[in-house]
């Protein structure tokens, strides 16, 4: 038996199952949440990515017409 004057928390050494489970259950609750939060800020990153690469090409094509008379390159097929 506990000594008197001490609370019932001074005499806990750890968690009980239930604390443990309802920790586990909020945190499966707020991951279930930010998932599909995480695919879509992946998804607009690819989307930015993409753009950057199209504007990156767009500008070497006009670069390069720029430095060679207006011409466009030859397109050879193997």
């Amino acid at each position: 038996m506990a000594p008197r004057g001490k609370s019932r928390k001074d005499r806990l050494d750890g968690f009980t199952l239930i604390e443990l489970l309802v920790v586990i259950a909020i945190i499966a609750i707020l991951a279930a949440i930010l998932f599909p939060v995480f695919s879509q800020a992946r998804e607009k990153a690819r989307q930015a990515q993409c753009l950057s690469n199209s504007r990156n090409v767009a500008m070497a094509l006009y670069q390069y017409t720029q430095d060679y008379d207006e011409k466009f390159p030859k397109h050879e097929t193997p």
